[in-house]
C-alpha cells in the first residue's frame, strides 16, 4: 500500500525522497503512517520494478539528492490499482483488543482509560480540521482541482472516523459510570 501512495505522490510531480517524506506527512500521513526509513527503502523497490526513475542532481556543500520520477509503468500500476475494487474490513485495533479484556481492570482505571482516548480523539480531530487548511493551500497552487476534490473527500472521512470514535469513547463513559460493577 505504501509504493502506490508513493506512486500517487510522484504522479503529482518529481521529487527527492526527503520532499517525499514531507509531503507524505501533511497529507496521507493522517491516514497510512511510514517511517522515513519505509519510504526510502519502498523507493527503491519501486526503483527495481521499473515503476520509478531517479536522477542524481549534484549539489555544492551538500550531498548529492535523488530526484525521483514515476516511469510509464509506474503510472499503469498506479492506474491499474486505483481501478481495483478493494473492500477495506481490516479491523486490526489496539484499542479494541484492549477494550475487549478491559474487564480485568477496575472500573475506575477503564474509566479513565476511556475520558483519556476520549481526548485524544477530540486533539486528533481538531488536528484534522487544521489540515483542511493545507488542502486549500495545495488546492490554489495545482492546476489539477480534481485532485483536491478527493483529497476533501479523505479529509471528509478521517473527521467522521473521528467523530465515531469520540462518540463511541462517550458511550463507553457512560456504560462505565452506569455500570453495575461501579456502585
Amino acid at each position: 500500500m505504501l509504493k502506490h501512495g508513493i506512486l500517487g505522490l510522484l504522479n503529482y510531480g518529481d521529487m527527492s525522497g526527503y520532499e517525499i517524506r514531507e509531503v507524505f506527512k501533511d497529507s496521507l500521513n493522517y491516514f497510512w503512517t511510514a517511517q522515513t526509513s519505509q519510504i526510502y527503502r519502498e523507493l527503491s523497490v519501486l526503483e527495481k520494478n521499473g515503476w520509478i526513475k531517479k536522477q542524481t542532481v549534484e549539489q555544492c556543500g551538500k550531498p548529492n539528492k535523488n530526484i525521483c520520477s514515476i516511469t510509464d509503468e509506474g503510472r499503469e500500476e498506479l492506474l491499474r490499482w486505483l481501478s481495483a475494487p478493494d473492500t477495506d474490513t481490516d479491523m486490526r485495533s489496539a484499542i479494541l483488543m484492549k477494550t475487549f479484556f478491559m474487564g480485568e481492570l477496575p472500573i475506575e482505571n477503564s474509566l479513565a482509560f476511556f475520558k483519556e482516548l476520549g481526548e485524544g480523539y477530540d486533539r486528533a480531530l481538531k488536528n484534522l480540521k487544521n489540515a483542511s487548511s493545507s488542502i486549500d493551500l495545495y488546492r490554489e497552487i495545482t492546476s489539477d482541482k480534481k485532485s483536491a476534490l478527493f483529497w476533501q473527500m479523505t479529509l471528509d472521512f478521517g473527521e467522521r472516523y473521528m467523530k465515531m470514535f469520540i462518540d463511541w469513547t462517550e458511550n463507553c463513559v457512560h456504560l462505565l459510570e452506569n455500570s453495575e460493577d461501579r456502585q
